[in-house]
């Protein structure tokens, strides 16, 4: 008897002590209100390619490194080796390193979406020379996902940030659909944008798909294009993420 119950208690602790499937911050704009589980390191990398009107992007790569503090709290890190090409110059090197946390606020209920908030500051001088700013650059969204469906999901993000070079804010907004194609296969359509007052407004769409190799590691794989004239052209990016517990 004693056995048995010794082997159901084990088999209980492995039901509610193993982990979901990994919930990444890529490859759309809209950040996902999930938050990185406790005493785990989440690793987001990704490149990218983006045609601007008279010049190219690269991103080579961008790192999100995510690290889950509690249940209600992590923090993060992003670095970034960019490069860009115009037809007189050519810059390459480390944007000023980016800080940030993401704070649970409310879990999902039938009526009310999940809600976290993200905060980042992105540094002055932590970076390339040719890409450092004269200011700091906060920025903040407040994030939202709903569960529509076994298989689709509503995600949407309100915020604003600033460029470091001036001191006008863009308000931001991001709204996207992801649709399980399969168990492994995921994919979404989203659009996106930039408002400034000073400004005409900056529209974007994006879609793209995801594959769940492991409960662990995800590649993704997306592309968007502008619909302001603002607006960079197009963009391709392709990036793979993976977790792992350090205790």
């Amino acid at each position: 008897m004693k056995k048995i119950i010794a082997i159901l208690l084990l088999a209980s602790y492995g039901l509610f002590s193993a982990q979901e499937n990994i919930e990444t911050d890529r490859p759309d704009q809209t950040e996902s209100a999930a938050l990185v589980p406790k005493n785990y390191l989440q690793i987001e990398s990704g490149f990218l390619y983006e045609k601007e009107n008279g010049g190219e992007n690269f991103s080579h790569p961008t790192i999100n490194w995510r690290y889950g503090v509690n249940d209600f709290f992590e923090v993060h890190l992003v670095t970034e080796f960019v490069t860009e090409h115009f037809p007189t110059e050519k810059s390459s090197g480390l944007s000023p390193l980016t800080f940030g946390l993401k704070v649970k606020l409310t879990e999902e209920t039938k009526v009310l979406p999940k809600i976290s908030f993200l905060a980042n500051l992105q540094t002055s001088k932590w970076g390339s020379k040719n890409f450092q700013t004269p200011h700091l650059a906060p920025s903040f969204r407040f994030l939202f996902q709903k569960t529509v469906s076994d298989r689709l999901q509503l995600g949407y993000n309100l915020g604003a940030e600033w460029n470091g070079e001036t001191p006008d804010a863009d308000g931001i907004y991001t709204l996207s659909l992801a649709y399980a194609l399969t168990e492994k296969l995921g994919s979404f359509a989203e659009v996106y944008g930039f408002i400034n007052k000073y400004e005409k407004a900056d529209h974007r769409f994006d879609g793209g798909l995801t594959y769940l190799m492991t409960k662990d590691l995800q590649a993704d794989l997306s592309a968007g294009m502008g619909l302001s004239k603002i607006s960079p052209e197009y963009f391709i990016s392709a990036g793979i993420s993976y977790r792992f517990p350090l205790k």
